[in-house]
């Protein structure tokens, strides 16, 4: 299936393009809630309060993209009933809890454009799980956190928490995810 945005199609995706994902992951706190351990890194970031929505996904996809070679992202917004999915209309692929989210074909451009408003800002844009084509990284915003959820290689890791916009804390895999500073709801 193809969608059409920005005078263009794009391709919806299907469960074997988040098989990787889906069964993959457990119940829990830790980091591995929302990312695979599959990565040889993780960490959870955040926007803090002395810094716009735009600023902060801002500098999250420039370090993502700094450690991406050229290629497609997957973009997946979660289906709350109360938050834009981009493409009310497509089909739904299933994650976590069989939660339901619209998987996009698109890139770092769309993942900051193609929507205002999401769970854990009024403000903004980004996709509340995205990744590359070669499934080089993830990151994932479950649906009650506040935070978001990185796995990746060690580089990126590194890079995302020497930004102090893009807020990131390393976490082991079996450590609480619970940035220090937040609650859970």
């Amino acid at each position: 299936m193809q969608v059409n945005k920005d005078g263009r199609d794009w391709r919806v995706g299907a469960a074997a393009d988040v098989s990787w994902i889906a069964g993959h992951t457990g119940a829990g706190v830790s980091i591995t809630t929302a990312i695979p351990p599959v990565f040889d890194a993780y960490a959870t970031t955040y926007q803090t309060d002395d810094v716009t929505a735009a600023a902060y996904e801002q500098a999250l996809v420039e370090d993502l993209t700094a450690h991406t070679s050229d290629q497609p992202w997957w973009l997946a917004y979660l289906d709350t009933g109360a938050h834009d999915v981009v493409f009310p209309h497509a089909s739904r692929v299933l994650l976590y809890w069989n939660w339901q989210y619209v998987l996009v074909q698109a890139g770092p451009e769309q993942a900051l454009t193609w929507r205002t408003g999401h769970i854990r800002h009024p403000h903004g844009a980004l996709p509340d799980l995205f990744f590359p084509a070669d499934r080089s990284w993830l990151v994932s915003a479950l649906w009650d956190d506040t935070w978001t959820c990185v796995g990746g290689p060690a580089p990126l890791i590194r890079n995302l928490q020497r930004n102090p916009v893009a807020n990131a804390r390393q976490v082991q895999p079996d450590e609480d995810a619970l940035p220090p500073g937040l609650t859970r709801e």
